[in-house]
């Protein structure tokens, strides 16, 4: 492995450990459940653009 795809990796864990760890924390006073759904949302966003940083240079 390299250090980008250590870096990008290790950056793609805390995303998702906080996919898991804020709705259930900070946001557990928000009655409407679009209020996980939109946090939910942005991260996937997030991780889809991290995925495609790692994953543009595999051809080369």
């Amino acid at each position: 492995m390299t250090t980008k795809e250590l870096k990008y990796g290790s950056f793609i864990i805390i995303v998702i450990l906080l996919a898991y760890i804020i709705p259930y924390t900070l946001l557990t006073n928000v009655a409407a459940w679009y209020g996980s759904f939109l946090f939910w949302s942005l991260l996937a966003l997030v991780i889809i653009v991290i995925n495609y940083f790692l994953t543009r240079d595999w051809g080369e």
